[in-house]
């Protein structure tokens, strides 16, 4: 089998950041996926799974009632190795493209209080497993990360 472009990133020199990490033609419509990247991966513990399913909550509910966004969203979700998250968003765009509504929502995350969205058996397939302190702990952290971005931080490594 071939190896998929996404494992073909250098990780050992991947910085916490905005990454676009493919763009697809879907209809008439470019999808762009983009890697949001909350840890440095291998090198910094990644994130509990309990914040990493709130923090999904908490920006997928953001995001799809962003009155700018909330029509070209397709999709937020978490990486299987817990070091951030996917965004799937309807356009042909760059890492700066979306700085703005990534501090909004993770500003939303830091700031959030009360019951999680969607946090109810109801809802959610494990709604046991969130962690609302930490979650607002890793937005805070990455509110850092996107209020010091670099060049290296929105461009993967060679």
């Amino acid at each position: 089998m071939d190896k998929i472009p996404s494992f073909s990133i250098n990780h050992e020199r991947l910085l916490r950041g905005i990454y676009v990490s493919r763009k697809d033609q879907v209809g008439g419509d470019i999808v762009t996926t983009f890697d949001v990247r909350m840890k440095e991966p291998n090198r910094e513990p990644a994130m509990g799974f309990g914040a990493l399913h709130t923090i999904e909550h908490l920006a997928a509910t953001y995001l799809r009632n962003d009155e700018e966004w909330k029509d070209r969203i397709v999709y937020w979700g978490p990486m299987g190795c817990a070091t951030g998250c996917y965004l799937l968003v309807k356009g042909d765009l760059e890492s700066r493209d979306i700085v703005d509504v990534m501090k909004r929502t993770f500003c939303f995350i830091a700031d959030f209080e009360g019951e999680v969205p969607g946090a109810a058996p109801r809802d959610c397939g494990n709604y046991l497993l969130h962690d609302l302190p930490m979650a607002r702990w890793e937005a805070r952290r990455y509110l850092e990360t996107l209020d010091n971005l670099r060049e290296e931080n929105l461009h993967y490594p060679a």
